[in-house]
């Protein structure tokens, strides 16, 4: 018995130490990556693309033929977005599938790169492990939709943000200008680093890049169309703030219910109250958003004061930061999709890599929700459309721990920012998961 225990215990040290390897580190990139492969085969083999992609592929297809998004029509997206869309068609259009799936390839080995400063760093190596984690956790969604390029460039901003903040300001930018979720990313620097000016600067250079490109090819017009294209849409099924509606449709109560959008191809809830509650959550996204400024700025101005704004500090307040605001724009959002857990993320990611010790219980909580996300869609989403208790109630639970990762956030946010906080405040962050799991 004794010896089979050593033996155990043996193997488990052996596959740490691996773990700990360029080697072993590549070799789990290469399974994750090679599982998707596998999945994606019978669609690569037949031409056909999956997700998001038959989109994508209409819009790259048009392109060619000179009808573009942004330049000739008002866009869902930013500008940014065509890159990796139009990059994918390269090959042609029965090749799609495969072009998009080696380009997120290459765009997740940026990350682990980041992450773990191209193998040399053993502290980010746990990190590395961990986006990989997220992006099995996450499938099919990680793979097939544009956060697979925008979370990997805000990983990369994020990692070399301190050593490199003009170059950090650029890929955060370039990040933002396929998805806006950067944007908040951007905010928290902005407020918290002492070399704000080369942030600013990098990333002002890559919107002028962008928007002389787009202004020059004659869709100046449709530059921010992606700002108001989705003004007029109602609350999405998996957002948080409709969880009242969906359980409302659940009960039969009169008047409630969850409907297709055919416009949008998206999933609505409707009811009593429900455009209100929109419009509501609207206003409070961009209340949050200041009132969480203000916190940062708080905070650093009494690191500042008291002598300690190490730029570690600088860091750990721009993580922390980055995550509140991007939670924010989660939490008070009428719109819900599951990619959105890729926008939060590559802030874990990167806050393990950085403290594993202050972010290991908030990396748990977030795979947690990844696994959840999954489980709503695609495994139990025709289910919740159909208002099955069992598919609603785990989208509940979902939304339940955004929220709470959420208020943990704000709440460590505070604590940085109050007289008794010590240098040591970052420890802290896991309070608030810990009492919301006691109850």
């Amino acid at each position: 018995m004794r010896e089979g225990t050593e033996r155990l215990w043996a193997r488990r040290y052996a596959a740490m130490r691996v773990s700990q390897t360029s080697r072993g580190l590549m070799i789990g990139f290469a399974v994750v990556h090679g599982v998707y492969l596998l999945g994606l085969l019978p669609t690569i083999i037949a031409g056909q693309t999956q997700g998001d992609l038959p989109l994508y592929r209409l819009w790259a297809e048009q392109a060619r033929l000179g009808y573009s998004p942004v330049v000739d029509f008002p866009w869902v997206y930013p500008a940014g977005a065509i890159v990796p869309i139009m990059g994918a068609i390269a090959a042609g259009p029965y090749n799609y599938q495969l072009c998009w799936f080696l380009l997120v390839v290459l765009a997740n080995f940026v990350a682990i790169l980041a992450l773990t400063g191209g193998f040399k760093r053993r502290g980010g190596y746990v990190a590395a492990w961990y986006w990989l984690a997220v992006l099995f956790l996450l499938a099919p969604v990680s793979m097939l939709r544009l956060e697979a390029f925008s979370a990997p460039l805000a990983i990369a901003g994020l990692a070399v943000l301190l050593r490199r903040p003009a170059v950090a300001g650029a890929l955060i930018a370039a990040a933002t200008w396929i998805k806006v979720w950067p944007a908040a990313i951007a905010a928290a620097a902005v407020t918290v680093a002492s070399t704000r000016l080369r942030i600013i600067f990098g990333g002002i250079a890559v919107s002028a890049v962008i928007a002389l490109a787009v202004v020059a090819a004659g869709g100046g017009a449709n530059l921010f169309s992606f700002a108001t294209i989705q003004g007029d849409r109602s609350l999405q099924l998996e957002a948080p703030v409709a969880t009242p509606w969906v359980w409302a449709t659940v009960l039969g109560l009169p008047g409630a219910e969850i409907r297709q959008n055919y416009v949008l191809a998206t999933r609505e809830v409707a009811g009593p109250g429900a455009h209100l509650a929109g419009d509501i959550v609207g206003v409070l996204m961009i209340v949050a958003f200041v009132l969480i400024v203000a916190l940062l700025w708080r905070a650093r101005r009494l690191a500042v004061r008291e002598g300690r704004l190490t730029p570690r500090l600088e860091q750990r307040l721009i993580l922390g930061g980055s995550f509140a605001l991007t939670a924010a724009l989660i939490v008070f959002n009428k719109v819900g999709s599951p990619q959105y857990m890729m926008w939060l993320a590559p802030i874990v990611a990167v806050g393990l890599a950085v403290d594993r010790r202050a972010w290991a219980r908030p990396a748990e909580w977030m795979a947690a929700v990844c696994f959840a996300t999954t489980l709503v869609f695609p495994v139990l989403y025709l289910p919740l459309i159909d208002a099955h208790p069992i598919a609603a109630f785990v989208l509940l639970v979902r939304n339940v721990m955004v929220v709470g990762l959420f208020v943990w956030s704000v709440v460590a946010l505070w604590r940085l920012g109050t007289e008794k906080a010590p240098a040591r405040a970052m420890l802290a962050m896991t309070a608030p998961v810990a009492a919301i799991a006691r109850g």
